[in-house]
Formats: C-alpha cells, structure tokens, sequence
C-alpha cells in the first residue's frame, strides 16, 4: 500500500515535465492542463505582492503566455516546470513595479502603499496593517521563505530552485522562523495570515 503511494506521488510530480514536453511538442491540450495546474497558484504568488485583482489578473495571463511563447527554453534537467513558471511570474511582477516607478525589487512590495496607490484593494487595508508590523520584524531572506511557504504554498524544493539556497536551508530557515514567531505574536495576529489569505480568491 505504502509502495503505491509513493509511485502515485512520484508520477504527480513528474506530470508537469511530461506535459511539458507535450506542449513543447505542440501539443495545446497539454499546455491548457498546465495552465489549470498552476493558475490559482501562480496567480495567488502575484496577488500577494501586488494585493490588486486586475493587476494581478494581467500578470498572470503574461506569465502563461509567456510561458507558452518560451517552452522551448524550459530544460526540465535544470529544475522542475513549477520553479520555471514562477521564476517567469517573478520576473513580470519586477518590470511591472519598475516601469510604475513604485518599487525597483519585488521585495519592497511588502511595504505598505500609500493611502491615493490605486494598485492597492482597499479591502485589505486594514488587515495589511495589522500583518506588516509581524513581516518588519523579519529579516528579508526569512521573510522571503515564510510567504513562499504559507502564503504561496511552495514546496521547499521549489523555494530552493527560486532563492538558490538549499532546501535544508529553506527548511531549517522556515522552522526557526515559525517557532519564533509563536512564542512573539499573538495567536490573534497569526489568525490574520488565514483571514488574508482566504480574502483572496
């Protein structure tokens, strides 16, 4: 039994190369099953660093699509499909913010916009304000791979193949982090990164 599972586990995650390849191939249907794999998850990447549906609507549809136009740069033996589409996703939302002028790193995004931003849903303010004071007290790499892991729902491989650390090292970073956070935040400020989360989709 225990066997199976793990066969079933390793051909889920070999299933993206493989569509992958299909579509490289010229294979649409493939394309569209990957395209219904990762769109909640590459749009929710977007969303938490823009916090702004239509912008993050438009982002997303520019990573499939050019996800689509540059399949035939995707090596699936430099690492997995899901760490290239984010990887694309990453890249967009860093000219989006240069060419607006707001941020010049994806990682500033973390700081709270201004009151007249109409790139920021104004339904979100008031959790945002609350949440930012816990992410201040982070370290930038620590804050990187908490997002990563809570908010994005990456695995610790792909977080590895996005920052260039290690996995071990984006395990053991995740750990201490959490741990630490436990023992500093109140349980009402930790509830807030579900009621965030959840206001999303």
């Amino acid at each position: 039994m225990a066997e199976s599972a793990v066969k079933g586990s390793m051909r889920m995650e070999n299933e993206p190369e493989k569509l992958a390849a299909a579509a490289r191939a010229g294979d649409a249907q493939a394309f569209g099953s990957l395209y219904e794999l990762y769109f909640d998850r590459i749009y929710r990447f977007i969303y938490y660093r823009c916090l702004h549906r239509e912008t993050a609507e438009d982002l997303c549809s520019k990573t499939f699509l050019k996800a689509l136009g540059g399949l035939t740069g995707f090596d699936s033996e430099k690492g997995s499909f899901g760490s290239w589409l984010y990887r694309i996703a990453l890249n967009n939302l860093t000219d989006h913010f240069r060419k607006s002028g707001r941020f010049e790193v994806v990682s500033d995004v973390w700081e709270l916009p201004s009151e007249q931003d109409p790139l920021f849903d104004a339904h979100n303010r008031l959790y945002w304000e609350k949440l930012k004071p816990v992410f201040d007290e982070l370290e930038p790499a620590k804050k990187e791979i908490i997002i990563m892991r809570v908010w994005d729902g990456l695995s610790f491989g792909e977080i590895a193949e996005l920052t260039g650390r290690s996995e071990a090292a984006c395990k053991m970073t995740f750990k201490r982090t959490i741990v630490a956070l436990r023992k500093s935040v109140p349980l009402s400020m930790l509830m807030l990164f579900i009621v965030f989360k959840q206001s999303v989709l």
